[in-house]
C-alpha cells in the first residue's frame, strides 16, 4: 500500500518561503483541469497508470487518480516511483533514506502519465524514465508537473502543467496540496 503524504521540505534545505503563489483551491482547481486533459487525450482512460514521484508528485498523483476516478468511466491504477538511485547528481547530492517503488500493474502496453511536483532542470525527470524502463514498455509516457518553473538542462518538457511560473536560478518553489510557495532555499 502506497503512503501519501505532502512534501513539507525542499530536498537539499530548509524552504524560508518569500510568497504563496497558488492556494489550496488553486492546486485542486488545476488537478481538475488536468485530469479532464488527460481524458480527452488517451480515449478516456482506457489503459492509464498514474505513477507518483517520490516524494513531492505521490500526493498530487494521488489527488489526480481520485479526480481521473471521479469523472472518467473506469478507475485507474496508481503507484510510486523512487529515483534516487537513477539520479546523476549522486556526488553532490548524498542519498536520503530510501523510498518505496510500488507499480501496481505491468506497464506494458499502458499510458503511464508520471507526475510530480516541480520541474526544474529535467534531471528528476530523465532518473525517472530509467528507472520507469525496468519495470516494462508502457504505450507512452506521458508528464504531468504541479509548477514548470524553467531552467531546464535537458531536452524534457510536461505535457500537463498546473502552472507556468519563471523563477531565477536562486529562487525556490515548494509545492503540495496546500499551495505553492515561492522563497529561497536555506541550508540546513
Amino acid at each position: 500500500m502506497i503512503e501519501i503524504g505532502r512534501h513539507d521540505a525542499p530536498r537539499h534545505g530548509s524552504f524560508v518561503p518569500r510568497a504563496q503563489l497558488l492556494s489550496a483551491d488553486d492546486i485542486a482547481r488545476a488537478l481538475r483541469r488536468i485530469a479532464h486533459e488527460i481524458l480527452e487525450r488517451n480515449n478516456h482512460g482506457e489503459t492509464l497508470v498514474i505513477i507518483g514521484l517520490q516524494t513531492g508528485g505521490i500526493a498530487f498523483a494521488k489527488q489526480l487518480a481520485d479526480e481521473l476516478d471521479r469523472i472518467g468511466e473506469k478507475s485507474v491504477a496508481m503507484g510510486s516511483l523512487d529515483v534516487a538511485f537513477y539520479r546523476d547528481d549522486l556526488n553532490l547530492n548524498p542519498l536520503r533514506d530510501a523510498s518505496t517503488t510500488s507499480i501496481p500493474v505491468d506497464l506494458d502496453g499502458q499510458t503511464v502519465i508520471m507526475v510530480d511536483d516541480v520541474l526544474f532542470t529535467g534531471r528528476t525527470i530523465r532518473a525517472a524514465l530509467n528507472a520507469l524502463a525496468e519495470w516494462g514498455r508502457p504505450t507512452s509516457i506521458q508528464l504531468v508537473v504541479m509548477v514548470d518553473r524553467g531552467h531546464r538542462e535537458l531536452p524534457i518538457r510536461p505535457d500537463f502543467v498546473g502552472k507556468n511560473l519563471p523563477t531565477s536560478q536562486h529562487e525556490a518553489i515548494l509545492a503540495n496540496l496546500d499551495g505553492v510557495w515561492i522563497g529561497s532555499e536555506g541550508r540546513s
